[in-house]
């Protein structure tokens, strides 16, 4: 049986607090609804007792998971694509990239020469049990805001880079057995997020 962490009722209402002044610095800072985290975890992903439960309408259906992508530019938009311009895509310097051997697919903008810079996304298959627990987690553990926009979770939180002035960042989306997972430094281009949800599921 799959366990989820809860929250308690305090740590949940200072989450939803500190919701409006996260959207500020998240690298998708497009309007988004209001967190919905309560003492019970992320409403936005349903318990693992729900999901094991037959649904007596018969016109309820589960969303398709969707392929992993296998390219990281077709996941940026060209609007995207302008903020990141002049930042190298894949360096080998930074280690494996592209489509790695479990099938995942690691994206990384940065440039060698800089000290922070930086933008990582990592999209792999993780189903809805093991993804509510890693974002509930994040909430608990962490202080990550979450809420439940185009169709799936979103979680995120922001810092101050602890060796420079600069904003380091988190965000992390799931919907559909998929999670799209990126740590940023210093690089936070507007839509990014909603650019890849975009191309993922072809909206």
């Amino acid at each position: 049986m799959i366990r989820r962490r809860t929250l308690r009722p305090a740590l949940a209402a200072a989450l939803v607090v500190a919701a409006a002044a996260l959207a500020a610095c998240a690298p998708d800072p497009s309007a988004s609804p209001a967190p919905t985290v309560s003492d019970k975890g992320i409403s936005g992903l349903p318990s693992p007792v729900e999901t094991m439960t037959p649904d007596p309408s018969p016109t309820a259906t589960a969303e398709a998971a969707a392929a992993v992508p296998t390219d990281c530019l077709d996941l940026v938009s060209e609007d995207v694509q302008a903020q990141l311009y002049g930042i190298p895509l894949n360096d080998p310097a930074f280690g494996p990239s592209g489509v790695q051997a479990d099938g995942s697919l690691t994206c990384i903008w940065a440039d060698p020469a800089s000290d922070t810079t930086s933008l990582v996304t990592t999209i792999e298959r993780m189903s809805r049990g093991p993804a509510l627990d890693q974002l509930n987690a994040l909430v608990a553990d962490e202080g990550y805001t979450c809420y439940t926009p185009d169709g799936g979770t979103r979680c995120e939180k922001t810092w101050e880079n602890p060796d420079y002035p600069v904003t380091d960042g988190r965000t992390l989306f799931w919907r559909a057995d998929l999670l799209i997972d990126t740590r940023y430094s210093n690089l936070a281009p507007a839509g990014y997020t909603s650019s890849v949800i975009a191309a993922i599921w072809d909206e």
